[in-house]
């Protein structure tokens, strides 16, 4: 006591602690090398899947186009003159710079860092070209940045310049059409066969006239320039972008010819918009949540559409995009974490049983210091020394040879393995020294000895309800929770402490089994026992009293059985992922390939489906008209569903006769008769059910709405959510006849067939979306921690069989040996050490897969796969029996093996040494 009081300085023997790690170095490298091993992909994996993720944010900007852009409007400032009429403005321009820069100011730094440069574009109405029989139309437009406009070639006249010189003119409302030039592409001036100094004959959507002048033609420097895409038209003619059979033109207006085009329409008629387009590059999944949310402060802020003021009009879909990346980062990140948190688990019981192994050698040492006088506390110092050198170098070549292989290193998830291998050895070894040293005996009373009994039984009770308690609250906060993180704005990307429950359930789950198993199998192999003590068989005797006698050590059948069935559950997430992106490809196709026909070509669909019913390898072909977001009627509720019209009967062999999910409701969809057309529903939020009543208007606002009645659940129809299915023969008696513009193509030449149309059309492989999908960054490094998880597990668990063996070998091959003095044979040693050893590997081979399987039924549903998988519902699991069955058949060569190894290496010890021990 005085000792402590006065202040306690270890009393360290260095030879002895460099003695023991000289004479103990193959378990210590051996510990080093799992520490390292695991180090390594504990640190690389959280820096591979940062960069994916970005990646994938990046990929996800990208797929978006335009819908990123964040646009923001303002009205113009009124042109009232003083004497009622219209004030030209010359420096509209410049009003137009003010207005981009007010906007960039508003958009705060983070988010300009994000966007590049802004592009104004200013727009005037859509006009009807009068001269020719072909629909036609015409708009001017005026492009601007920072540095100009984008920089054209003029090769024939000059650019457009203003009408008048004076600088105030004054035009009453009613006056005439006030002139306006523009400039026009090589493409559209052929197009029109028109100019400089013509005349485009245009009128307004009320029959007015406009005197729109032809001052030049030019010529792009930079068709690549991103301007040019918020107007393809001041390229080439684009057509239907007025709608079926049209064509659109556009004339490019300068800095002077801008106020002539104010007076040339009505006054609310030329909309100003500044565009901000993203910088896919510059996008990183730390940012996505901080610049989201400024999007969404910003669309917030905006001023009222009815506003006539010129406060700005924010407009973008850049949160959305932004919040659906993350979403897909987010489930990424809980599922490898869920992976990872697996494989620390079983490092983890490794090391422990490691950490026995190595105790059990040096117990003798330990009591033999004891003895010589060393205290406790200056053992358990020198252990943690030895420990926490051997385990912080392992951790260190590991995390450096992680930064050499990933883009960071993430030193988060080794701590555990670390705190393991530094604590473990000591602990163990201190508590043998104590118990080698302390002068408490057996108790005699019969009493005692069940009252020790029963306290060490209650002790492992307590551990057990622990690890039940712990496991079924991880359950229950991951299906109640989730795993899914709560976007905040300072969110770095890291996982939350409130998800370090829901992500252990895998792991605690694994325990849980474990020890249920452990708990099972002593009764068992009491039972073995006692039927081979009625048999006449020796041998079966000797290997079931053995099995008998080492079926309660915990720490073997922990480590199999988790492993086992750690592994088997990553195998299964595996293999669920690979089939759920090939339903996903099937969903987002519906069959081999998919045409989606331009609306300009929707009359030759029916012809053009004929052909490629014809063509050799093509098994069906069914066409349908689908419209994305369909105006229907629920009451007085507008939804906009997918609406699919297509041949039932048809539609329904697809289905029967493909990948996809069955839809015998189809059968439903018959001729109406009197009543409503039947239809098909299918809605994530619910408004769509069953008996629901719908109205489908028509083009002609003067005809009656179609009457449809949900009679069943429709399939999804290319990954939508909300989805409404009619039969085409049915609504085409109702009045409504279907205008087909998809064609779904299935059979091994369906790919050949729709290749070359001729017919202006989208062409969508299943090939092309499945491998697509499969490179996606999230998934493939999703993929490749699947199989390295269940590799690295399956060899933990093989470790752990041979930590094991070797750590009951001397005591067990002293009994063998001893037992071939009544007569056994070498091979009857053998059969007998098979027989102890090979029960818990059993059990693990036979009930780790199973658990595993168990495990990913409870946890699959949370994890939100279809988020990573394209579907519109989280795939069913898919069990792998081929692997999980040579994840059992490696344990079991693994344990078939041993036994003959030991044999090889205890050939040599001599009989006298071996019955002399304990003496």
């Amino acid at each position: 006591m005085n000792r402590w009081l006065t202040g306690w300085r270890p009393a360290l023997h260095w030879p002895s602690i460099r003695g023991r790690g000289r004479t103990d170095a193959g378990p210590l490298l051996l510990t080093a090398a799992v520490i390292g091993a695991v180090a390594l992909l504990a640190g690389a994996v959280p820096a591979l899947l940062g960069a994916a993720a970005d990646n994938a944010v990046q990929d996800t900007v990208r797929r978006a186009g335009t819908d990123s852009n964040v646009l923001v409007h303002a009205n113009w400032e009124r042109d009232d003159g003083p004497t009622g009429g219209r004030v030209r403005m010359p420096n509209l321009a410049e009003e137009l710079d003010d207005f981009r820069a007010r906007a960039t100011y508003a958009l705060g730094s983070d988010l300009d860092a994000a966007l590049l440069p802004p592009v104004t574009a200013v727009n005037g109405p859509i006009l009807n070209v009068t001269d020719g029989s072909v629909p036609r139309t015409f708009q001017f437009t005026y492009l601007a940045g920072d540095l100009g406009g984008p920089d054209v070639a003029w090769i024939a006249g000059s650019p457009p310049g203003p009408a008048v010189s004076d600088e105030y003119v004054e035009i009453p409302y009613d006056g005439p059409p006030w002139p306006v030039q523009v400039g026009l592409s090589e493409p559209d001036a052929a197009a029109l066969n028109l100019g400089p100094g013509d005349r485009i004959p245009v009128k307004d959507g009320q029959g007015r006239d406009k005197d729109v002048r032809i001052s030049g033609i030019y010529r792009p420097a930079d068709s690549a320039d991103p301007a040019w895409r918020l107007a393809p038209a001041l390229l080439r003619p684009v057509p239907s972008a007025d709608g079926v059979g049209t064509t659109r033109f556009a004339g490019l207006l300068s800095r002077e010819s801008l106020p002539d085009a104010r007076l040339a329409v009505d006054e609310d008629q030329l909309r100003r918009t500044v565009h901000f387009a993203p910088v896919p590059d510059a996008l990183t999944w730390d940012a996505t949540a901080a610049l989201a949310s400024q999007v969404v402060k910003l669309k917030a802020a905006s001023g009222s559409s009815s506003d006539r003021g010129q406060a700005l009009k924010w407009e973008s879909q850049l949160d959305t995009v932004l919040r659906d990346a993350r979403a897909r980062n987010s489930a990424a990140w809980a599922q490898a974490a869920v992976l990872l948190a697996g494989v620390l688990t079983a490092t983890v019981l490794v090391l422990l049983l490691a950490a026995d192994l190595l105790v059990g050698r040096r117990t003798p040492a330990l009591s033999a210091a004891r003895q010589r006088g060393a205290a406790l506390p200056d053992l358990g110092t020198e252990l943690i020394i030895e420990s926490t050198v051997v385990s912080l170098s392992a951790a260190a070549v590991g995390l450096a040879l992680a930064r050499a292989v990933a883009p960071g290193v993430s030193w988060t998830w080794a701590v555990p393995v670390v705190l393991a291998g530094a604590v473990a050895g000591p602990a163990l070894g201190t508590l043998a020294a104590a118990r080698a040293s302390r002068d408490r005996r057996q108790p005699a009373n019969p009493a005692a000895r069940r009252w020790i009994r029963a306290t060490r039984q209650l002790r492992r009770a307590a551990v057990e309800a622990a690890v039940l308690i712990a496991a079924v609250a991880a359950f229950v906060t991951l299906h109640q929770r989730g795993l899914l993180p709560v976007a905040s704005d300072d969110d770095t990307g890291e996982l939350t402490g409130d998800l370090i429950l829901p992500i252990s359930a895998l792991a605690l789950g694994a325990l849980v089994g474990a020890l249920v198993l452990l708990r099972l199998l002593p009764p068992g192999a009491r039972f073995a026992l006692r039927q081979a003590l009625r048999s006449r068989r020796p041998l079966a005797v000797f290997s079931a009293a053995q099995a008998a006698t080492t079926a309660g050590r915990a720490l073997p059948l922990l480590v199999l059985v988790s492993t086992t069935a750690l592994a088997s559950f990553a195998l299964i997430l595996g293999a669920t992922v690979t089939r759920g992106l090939t339903d996903g490809a099937w969903s987002a196709v519906g069959a081999d390939a998919r045409l989606d026909v331009s609306a300009d070509a929707e009359a030759a669909t029916p012809a053009l489906a004929e052909r490629i019913a014809a063509a050799p390898g093509v098994g069906q072909v069914v066409v349908a008209q689908v419209t994305d977001s369909a105006r229907v009627f629920a009451e007085s509720t507008l939804l906009t569903p997918r609406l699919v019209v297509v041949d039932a009967a048809a539609f329904q062999r697809l289905l029967a006769t493909t990948a996809l999910p069955d839809a015998p409701a189809l059968a439903r969809l018959t001729a109406p008769g009197p009543g409503d057309v039947p239809a098909l529903v299918r809605s994530s939020d619910g408004a769509l059910r069953t008996g629901t009543r719908l109205q489908l208007p028509q083009d002609d606002d003067q005809a009656p709405a179609i009457r449809l009645t949900a009679v069943g659940t429709a399939p999804s129809v290319g990954g939508a959510t909300d989805v409404v299915i009619v039969d085409a023969a049915a609504l085409a008696d109702a009045g409504l006849p279907a205008v087909p513009n998809t064609v779904w193509v299935t059979g091994p030449g369906a790919a050949r067939a729709v290749s070359n149309t001729g017919v202006a059309a989208d062409v969508v492989l299943r090939a092309d979306v499945l491998r697509e999908q499969r490179v996606a960054p999230l998934t493939a490094g999703l993929l490749r921690l699947a199989w390295t998880a269940a590799a690295v597990l399956l060899a933990l668990g093989l470790l752990g069989l041979t930590l094991a063996a070797a750590a009951g070998a001397s005591a067990r091959w002293q009994t063998l040996t001893r037992l071939r003095t009544l007569g056994l044979r070498p091979r009857d040693v053998r059969w007998v050490a098979a027989g102890e050893l090979l029960p818990p590997v059993v059990v693990a081979a036979v009930c780790g897969p199973l658990l595993g399987a168990l495990l990913a039924r409870l946890t699959l549903g949370p994890l939100d796969l279809r988020l990573l998988t394209g579907q519109a519902a989280d795939p069913a699991a898919v069990l792998p029996w081929w692997l999980l069955g040579l994840v059992s058949v490696a344990l079991l060569a693994a344990a078939a093996t041993v036994v003959p190894v030991e044999s090889a290496l205890r050939r040599r010890d001599r009989l006298s040494e071996v019955l002399r021990a304990g003496e």
